[in-house]
């Protein structure tokens, strides 16, 4: 069995000790990357300059829950971090579950405070989408070019498919903002056809921990760029966007939808249509060109 798995792991360029083949009965056997464990000593050394504070744990309901509560019992504060390897009720925008197999996604959530009122706070998804985009592109350099893109509020696209998705919630003055990524998911557990991971695009990344560190040292960068009103930030995300631009359809938490133009984004972090109107929350569906 170990000449096998040596032979497959050299057919997909992977070392031997991290790809894991599950049998299915009768015939079928599914072959993915094995993920290395986080390795909090290393990402807190390797944050040692930054505000930020990790802690990761192997196992959660959901880091954006579990984060919460330690906010509100005031056990934590600007740049606490929660990781897990796992979390059995993640949550997604619109309180949507969200669950992936243990250590083949990068899940975590983080706490910040701001200067700023609460209504401007529609762009701290968008900062953690640019963070996440960032973070791709320093790892995999000129390989990604072209491939990313943000689609409004909360999801980031490679090749056109979802990689990425954020939430944002206020908590206690702050916000909490939570982030998974498809890092080594294989197809069969992605859920939708609009889903994507890096493994199955061809970028092999079984260690997470520079994954993390490069995104939450994108996001404080894009975080203090927005806390000084930097012009050069809305220029950014308009460079990545798959939204602006487009034709798309507004489907909304009660049900109401309208199709019109994307043309920007406000202040606040808004999406801003064609003919003024302002969207703040729903689902973004891009429609096809005529």
């Amino acid at each position: 069995m170990d000449g096998f798995v040596q032979s497959v792991a050299q057919v997909l360029n992977f070392s031997g000790s991290c790809v894991q083949i599950t049998a299915h009965t009768p015939t079928v056997l599914v072959v993915s990357p094995l993920g290395l464990p986080l390795n909090e000593d290393e990402i807190n050394n390797a944050l040692l300059e930054s505000y930020w504070r990790v802690h990761v744990v192997e196992e959660t309901g959901s880091t954006q829950t579990d984060l919460s509560n330690l906010v509100r019992a005031g056990k934590a504060v600007h740049g606490n971090v929660l990781a897990t390897e796992y979390q059995s009720a993640g949550r997604g925008r619109l309180d949507r579950k969200f669950e992936s197999p243990p250590r083949s996604s990068l899940l975590f959530s983080f706490f910040v405070t701001t200067k700023f009122d609460a209504v401007e706070w529609g762009w701290l998804p968008l900062l953690a989408g640019q963070s996440v985009i960032r973070a791709m592109s320093e790892l995999f350099g000129q390989k990604m070019d072209g491939r990313l893109s943000l689609k409004w509020p909360n999801d980031v696209l490679l090749n056109g498919k979802k990689v990425s998705g954020i939430l944002s919630e206020r908590v206690e003055g702050g916000a909490i903002i939570g982030i998974g990524l498809n890092v080594i998911t294989p197809r069969d557990e992605l859920g939708f056809d609009s889903a994507t991971s890096l493994w199955i695009e061809g970028f092999q990344l079984t260690a997470r921990d520079k994954l993390l560190i490069e995104i939450l040292n994108s996001f404080a960068d894009f975080f203090t760029k927005w806390e000084n009103k930097d012009p050069a930030l809305l220029e950014e995300y308009l460079s990545v966007s798959s939204t602006i631009g487009k034709r798309v359809r507004i489907e909304t938490p009660n049900g109401f939808w309208f199709e019109e133009s994307a043309v920007g984004i406000d202040a606040s972090g808004a999406l801003v249509m064609v003919d003024g109107t302002l969207v703040t929350v729903g689902d973004v569906v891009h429609l096809r060109q005529a």
